[in-house]
């Protein structure tokens, strides 16, 4: 039996004279963000990367109303470089109606294209409600716009559509995320210092040695991140769970080749590691030397 040992990548726009600004050309250059009318087409370009990954997440949201889809959509083939008349033989509609959707984002935002004033009773936040729900939903954390909109029915009596509720929490600096896992122990110094011997053993591994890294799992048992509509500036963490239960398997697995030998055990103790280190070395039977990388259970 081999012996084992326990070591670890210019467009060129060409019009027929120089056209007048979208505003009152007495105000000087339009805003960069509103555009200049090229031949009877928006200066693409005007939205920012954030921007553009929000009106694309909504129209392609199945959720949202057709209505607000069109627009998001429409803003983002506009920003492009698409013409407002290719925009508008696109989604069946006149080009002046794409127009006029562009003002809408320019002049109001996402509120522009979500909110559809038509009478009705739904109402507004004051100011002083929108900073209550900024803090609720800093405490709570919500899974979901249906838990905003109903704490916000329940506690004022107003509802919002979706569309609405997530132009509501844009303004307010509330997004959607997911939180991050932190782990439980790190250093930054010790990790390096394991790569650099890890590599150093690699470059200097004969014909018949292999190396490889065991551990334990505990499929099932460990915690998962979910998304979560929380305020920009609150940082959401998951720490990482530890504890063994239900299925445990003990497992190694050769990083260049990719072969894994992995045994299921009652409990991942002295015994189990035994019984690892047995099962590795029969994987390799031509092998001198098998260096084993171990993390000890803690």
């Amino acid at each position: 039996m081999p012996l084992i040992r326990l070591g670890y990548r210019l467009h060129l726009i060409v019009v027929d004279r120089i056209p007048r600004l979208i505003d009152d050309p007495k105000k000087g250059l339009a805003d960069p963000k509103k555009g200049i009318l090229l031949g009877g087409m928006i200066r693409p370009g005007f939205l920012s990367e954030t921007e553009r990954k929000e009106l694309r997440a909504l129209a392609r949201d199945g959720r949202s109303e057709a209505r607000v889809s069109r627009r998001a959509n429409a803003v983002v083939l506009l920003n492009d470089g698409w013409s407002c008349a290719e925009v508008a033989a696109a989604l069946l509609i006149d080009d002046d109606t794409v127009r006029s959707w562009h003002k809408l984002y320019v002049e109001q935002g996402l509120a522009g294209l979500v909110v559809f004033h038509q009478g009705g009773s739904e109402g507004h936040l004051t100011c002083e409600q929108e900073a209550e729900l900024v803090e609720w939903v800093r405490a709570t954390l919500p899974r979901s716009t249906q838990v905003i909109g109903a704490w916000i029915h329940k506690t004022y009596g107003i509802d919002y559509s979706r569309a609405g509720l997530i132009a509501l929490l844009h303004r307010l600096d509330i997004d959607y995320c997911k939180p991050q896992v932190v782990p439980r122990k790190l250093d930054t110094a010790e990790q390096q210092a394991f790569i650099d011997a890890y590599e150093g053993l690699l470059n200097n591994l004969a014909d018949d040695e292999a190396v490889t890294f065991a551990d334990a799992v505990h499929p099932t048992h460990e915690a998962r991140p979910a998304g979560c509509w929380a305020p920009k500036d609150t940082k959401v963490a998951l720490e990482q769970t530890s504890g063994r239960q239900r299925l445990n398997i003990h497992g190694a697995i050769d990083l260049e080749t990719g072969k894994t030998r992995m045994i299921e055990v009652t409990t991942v103790d002295a015994s189990s590691t035994i019984a690892l280190l047995m099962a590795i070395a029969y994987t390799y039977p031509n092998k001198r030397l098998i260096h084993v990388f171990l993390e000890p259970v803690t």
